[in-house]
């Protein structure tokens, strides 16, 4: 008899949210899969598989029932469990009752831990149909879904109202009631394309049942690579190309179950208004793919993705048409409206808008990120005139229709308007680029000004909102700030600005409101919350970084983040040569030495105390490697500095094989104590070696 088969389990909702629907599909399937393995249920490969309606895995060769396991209960100890004369107590029958056992039946287990009694016994193993729906229900409820609905009288929450569950073993129903739905074996095609309900007959058959004759592709990968290819070949046969696809083909593919791609076009007049509102209308309002020539210049094409296999394309293509029409036409109004005003005669009205309570207002805002970018400016010696001017009208664009109405347009726009204004070229492209990096893997500001401004206005975020006491918790970030971070790290490191982080961030809360928490508290948690974005981001950008090394950075609080990488890749370096091992144990025991004897500092060496030969060698050579180092830390050279202090292997180990650092004569035993102390503290110019794990 087969003793497993193909699971299906499919969650037919309404529509889902089309930006989750990946994550959706794939938490579904992670969550199902580890909860099947935490069950002991053995099974093959499994599959994702999501449409707008629906969240489905299927998992092949699902076993059909769990394997009968022994275990060995542990029950009290010998002397609880019987007396003085040799009886039972009734710690030991309530045991043997526990284990559905008789007493004379108990075990007795012996370590030298002590002696008990233990029962041996086997665990049935349960039926898969019975575990799977708990299983799935689990499953179900851990998904990533910020905000839950109800729907009818019940109290089910979901992400949105279920309508119908399959649930197959192989052919077999699994009979259950998940989420307050009965299952069963019938799913739900198109909504115009399918006649009736699908009857799925076994898990191998649900791609191609859905597809034909439920006009639902199902596989998303599939379905995907369909709009993709779909659009481009749209966009070829009008001599284009698509623009910002990437951004739209998992969103789009979310949207539709049967993707059909069809070429519309709108008034060549709007090609008049700024790229970057043209493409916005087209892709955030209406989710259609823009179009450019060879030369990226916009063409007055954009392709649709239809849900429909429609008798009539072309009338279709003019709805569609239709729609995109008055879009244009209201962000030619709001271009023209706008520039009527300048940024600066805006400034006042930033007054009006809250930026956040106990923050003060947007006008506010602006105030601290000009006086931060001047001393960010002042660190860089950058002339601060064009930074200060950019931050002070940084916010001005949010007040304008074209940003109200397109929020996605915020810094792009005041960089247009601050070039119809006539500011300097620096001071609109700074504003243009203030907002970035918007999220991981963004594009960074390309100018000096633009990278002041921008970690101006994140630090001022980070800064104020730390100070309200409303940093993240747990997944929850209404604020971005792990984002704001993030682009701190990605802004001071790869923009190569070698700027002091504590300070920064002292001036940066400096210019809060007066708060409850003291400035310290709020920049020690600020600081330590940018060094777990900056651990993150190091370890992401290199698989090979053991998060000990990163440590071994971290100990040392390097003040510049183009010095941490600097010392991270000096500590990389050093890891790879052949006394770096001895050399780490070396530092760990120190420290250890150092912290069990009190480690006084202050204590030097005296010369005179150093008798054994080892210890004599060890200050030569420490004297002789400070004088090699010394040229190389002023430089900033650790990668030289770590391979020049390598050499001090020798003499250590000699050290430690012939001397007793603490040795019964205080004097010498303190000397020891100091020789090692400014050894460590050689090391610890670039980092705590102690804290690596080297084999």
């Amino acid at each position: 008899m087969t003793k497993a088969r193909d699971f299906l389990v499919e969650i037919g909702t309404e529509e889902l949210p089309p930006k989750a629907l990946r994550t959706l599909m794939m938490a579904f399937a992670d969550n199902l899969e580890s909860a099947v393995e935490k069950a002991r249920l053995p099974h093959g490969a499994v599959h994702a598989y999501a449409s707008p309606r629906r969240l489905a895995v299927l998992i092949e060769n699902l076993g059909l029932g769990q394997d009968d396991r022994e275990i060995s209960q542990k029950g009290p100890s010998i002397s609880v469990a019987f007396d003085a004369d040799g009886n039972m107590t009734s710690a030991a029958t309530a045991f043997a009752k526990k284990c559905g056992v008789k007493p004379a039946e108990l075990g007795r287990t012996k370590t030298d831990k002590g002696e008990w009694l233990s029962c041996d016994v086997v665990e049935r193993g349960q039926p898969t149909v019975e575990l799977l729906p708990g299983l799935i229900e689990t499953s179900l409820a851990a998904l990533p879904i910020p905000r839950r609905m109800r729907w009818g009288d019940g109290d089910v929450e979901f992400v949105r109202p279920i309508h119908w569950i399959v649930l197959l073993h192989g052919s077999e129903i699994i009979t259950a009631s998940i989420m307050g739905i009965k299952s069963g074996n019938q799913s739900q095609g198109h909504r115009f394309h399918a006649d009736g309900p699908v009857v799925i007959k076994n898990p191998s058959s649900y791609l191609r049942l859905l597809e034909k004759p439920g006009y639902v592709i199902a596989d998303f990968e599939r379905r995907r690579k369909l709009v993709k290819d779909g659009v481009e070949a749209e966009a070829r046969a009008v001599s284009g190309r698509v623009v910002n696809g990437d951004s739209l083909y998992d969103e789009v593919t979310s949207l539709v179950e049967w993707p059909v791609p069809m070429t519309g076009s709108f008034n060549e007049k709007f090609l008049e208004l700024p790229r970057e509102v043209v493409i916005s209308t087209l892709t955030e309002h209406q989710r259609y793919f823009p179009v450019a020539d060879e030369h990226g210049d916009l063409l007055p094409r954009f392709i649709a993705v239809a849900n429909i296999e429609s008798r009539d394309p072309v009338q279709v293509s003019a709805g569609n048409e239709r729609v995109i029409r008055p879009r244009l036409a209201d962000a030619a109004f709001f271009w023209d409206t706008d520039r009527r005003t300048t940024l600066v005669g805006r400034q006042d009205a930033l007054r009006e808008v809250v930026y956040q309570r106990g923050l003060g207002s947007l006008f506010d805002k602006c105030a601290r990120i000009t006086a931060l970018a001047g001393w960010i400016a002042a660190a860089l010696e950058v002339d601060p005139d064009n930074v200060t001017r950019a931050a002070a009208l940084s916010k001005c664009d949010l007040l304008t229709g074209m940003v109200g109405e397109f929020p996605d347009l915020q810094g792009i726009m005041g960089r247009y308007y601050a070039a119809a204004d006539g500011e300097a070229d620096a001071v609109a492209d700074a504003i243009g680029q203030h907002y970035l990096p918007r999220f991981a893997g963004d594009e960074l500001p390309t100018s000096t000004d633009g990278q002041i401004l921008a970690l101006a206005d994140k630090l001022d975020t980070l800064a104020g909102i730390f100070s309200l006491g409303k940093k993240p918790s747990g997944n929850r970030d209404p604020f971005g700030l792990r984002r704001a971070a993030l682009g701190v790290v990605r802004l001071l490191v790869e923009c190569g600005l070698d700027l002091d982080l504590q300070a920064m961030i002292g001036a940066a809360v400096d210019g809060q409101p007066a708060g409850k928490t003291e400035k310290s508290e709020i920049c020690d948690a600020l600081y330590a919350f940018i060094g777990e974005r900056l651990r993150r981001y190091f370890l992401d950008r290199d698989a090979g970084l053991a998060t000990e090394t990163f440590d071994a950075v971290l100990a040392r609080r390097p003040s510049s983040l183009v010095d941490f990488e600097r010392r991270l890749g000096a500590v990389q370096a050093f890891i790879q040569l052949e006394p770096a091992s001895r050399l780490a144990a070396a530092n760990k025991r120190i420290a250890n030495i150092l912290k069990q004897a009190g480690d006084h500092d202050g204590t030097t060496v005296n010369q005179k105390l150093l008798r054994d030969p080892a210890e004599l060698a060890l200050w030569s050579a420490l004297e002789q490697a400070r004088q090699t180092v010394q040229p190389m830390l002023e430089n900033h050279e650790y990668t030289a500095t770590l391979s020049a202090l390598a050499a001090l292997r020798e003499p250590v180990d000699r050290f430690f094989d012939d001397v007793m650092v603490m040795d019964d004569d205080k004097a010498t035993r303190n000397n020891r104590l100091a020789l090692l102390r400014e050894l460590r503290a050689l090391f610890l110019h670039v980092a705590d070696l102690s804290k690596l794990a080297i084999s």
